[in-house]
């Protein structure tokens, strides 16, 4: 089983001494139904699953439930082995097919019989069915695809030796060699291979990349097809052709979504809904333009302006041509591999929890990303995919204005770390660090 951080979530929310129900939230395919099965089975005597998609009976069954109390004799009804009182944990996979759950937990929990675990995707849900869960009845755990960090784990990396890396960083110290090498090559099968956890599976069964481009690719007509069964009709065509277009809008020069691409759309009022679709959904990752790098972010958004990027880089990388990755595994990429490391860069960031962000202007250029932490202070960076990283004038300009509040600035690329004139390069693959500074 792959190991995931998710799991010592699940340990906190059964530790906690509240008897909360478990909400685990993320895009379909990123491994929270698994994970929820095995923590389960392993810390349950008994355990009862409820699928909402495969299982339609029960799906109308519960949706028919006109109380908590209906709904908890409908599950006994259904259940395929007898609920426990104390002693049962009940999973309901896919909640958004069945919104009045979402109504009834808070008096089930009450009640305090089961420990209820539910599972959602967002797909053609409206956020508010699964925001308006009582406050104090729930605990939220969001997954993503596997970080880093977790690809490391699977990689047969023992855990205390990327921690190694992330000491480095806190301490403004180089990597040993040894140590720098050996992530930078489980990087670049990373930015190859991602980390849905089908792909990540294959690649370890494998090691062959045509197998792991088939299953990305079949990733890739599964949300499409979801996008076909979920998204409201009137808006299917358009953003199916949004999703579509992600790989060449991340190849501009820019990154920025140009929504002159989309076919009869001038105004960003007229996709709006669309895009915001895509991205509650989980199968993509907006990036939204600051008109200025300074605290609280939030209050500068510019929210027509963005970068566009799939949830995983791998399966941006399996958009591209395979010969794309020539020269990858030995640092040599013979195209510019500036998308793949952008979005990594930015799969890594939601990962950890900072909201993403970018700024441009005419008078500094592009900064592509700023992270802001719980205490407001501002660190820019720039992600760098080629050997001419010291080359970086958006982020020397910027650091020149004083009426931006630029606390740190990062240089993130296939460096080890160092530090000159105010700017501190560290290696691509420790991105994740930032958060462990926070």
């Amino acid at each position: 089983m792959l190991k995931r951080k998710a799991y010592r979530l699940f340990e906190n929310w059964l530790e906690a001494p509240s008897k909360k129900a478990l909400l685990v939230m993320g895009a379909r395919q990123v491994g929270k139904s698994y994970l929820v099965d095995a923590f389960c089975s392993e810390h349950f005597e008994h355990v009862v699953k409820f699928d909402l998609i495969e299982n339609t009976s029960v799906r109308e069954s519960f949706a028919a439930a006109k109380s908590a109390d209906d709904l908890e004799l409908r599950m006994s009804v259904a259940a395929p082995s007898p609920l426990v009182p104390d002693k049962t944990a009940v999973i309901i996979d896919e909640v958004q097919e069945c919104p009045n759950i979402v109504t009834f937990i808070k008096y089930l929990v009450q009640k305090g019989t089961y420990r209820f675990i539910l599972t959602g995707s967002l797909l053609g849900v409206r956020l508010d069915s699964i925001d308006s869960l009582p406050v104090g009845y729930v605990t939220k755990v969001q997954m993503y695809p596997l970080d880093f960090e977790e690809f490391c784990w699977a990689s047969g990396l023992d855990e205390a030796i990327y921690q190694q890396a992330v000491q480095c960083f806190r301490e403004r110290a180089a990597l040993p060699e040894f140590l720098y090498a050996r992530l930078l090559d489980i990087f670049h099968r990373y930015l190859m291979v991602g980390g849905m956890p089908d792909a990540v599976n294959t690649f370890l069964a494998t090691n062959n990349i045509d197998s792991v481009r088939t299953v990305q690719l079949d990733l890739h007509g599964l949300y499409r097809l979801d996008i076909t069964k979920y998204a409201p009709p009137e808006l299917r065509l358009t953003i199916q052709e949004i999703y579509d277009l992600i790989p060449s809008q991340a190849l501009s020069k820019t990154r920025r979504f140009n929504l002159g691409s989309i076919k009869g759309v001038k105004r960003f009022t007229q996709v709006e809904t669309q895009f915001l679709w895509l991205v509650q959904a989980g199968v993509a990752l907006a990036v939204y333009n600051v008109v200025a790098p300074t605290a609280p972010l939030l209050a500068f958004e510019e929210r027509n302006k963005f970068k566009l990027f799939y949830l995983d880089a791998g399966m941006l990388s399996a958009a591209l041509p395979k010969n794309s990755y020539q020269g990858l595994l030995d640092g040599k990429a013979t195209v510019n591999m500036g998308a793949a490391y952008e979005a990594f860069a930015a799969q890594e960031l939601a990962a950890h929890g900072f909201p993403l962000r970018y700024f441009t202007s005419k008078k500094v250029g592009k900064l592509d990303f700023l992270a802001e932490r719980q205490d407001g202070t501002i660190d820019a960076l720039e992600i760098k995919s080629g050997g001419s990283y010291m080359t970086h004038s958006a982020l020397d300009h910027a650091l020149e204005v004083p009426e931006y509040s630029i606390d740190n600035a990062y240089v993130f690329a296939e460096s080890n770390i160092f530090e000159k004139d105010g700017i501190l390069y560290v290696p691509i693959f420790l991105l994740g660090a930032l958060s462990y500074e926070s």
